[in-house]
């Protein structure tokens, strides 16, 4: 399923995005918080290696991607005056 970028939605589905980011955001702070777990539990174990930096990287990129589609949500939302 194609997804339209941000500018080309309506008032109403662009509030309706702002609303289900909502909800994405707690589950990738869940997601988060159990690869920082693992980090965690990796570093008490004495087990550097490679089974730590993956969550390392997935952490990193769903903070990354988080967080810039945050930026543009909020960046329409202003551009509209909507919110």
């Amino acid at each position: 399923m194609n997804q339209k970028p941000l500018a080309e939605l309506t008032d109403q589905e662009l509030l309706e995005a702002a609303k289900k980011q909502r909800s994405t955001n707690i589950i990738n702070a869940f997601i988060i918080g159990f690869l920082a777990g693992i980090i965690i539990y990796s570093i008490a174990v004495n087990t550097f290696g490679f089974l730590m930096i993956i969550p390392l990287f997935l952490a990193y990129k769903l903070i990354n991607k988080s967080k810039y589609e945050r930026e543009e949500l909020e960046n329409q939302l202003k551009k509209r005056n909507l919110k």
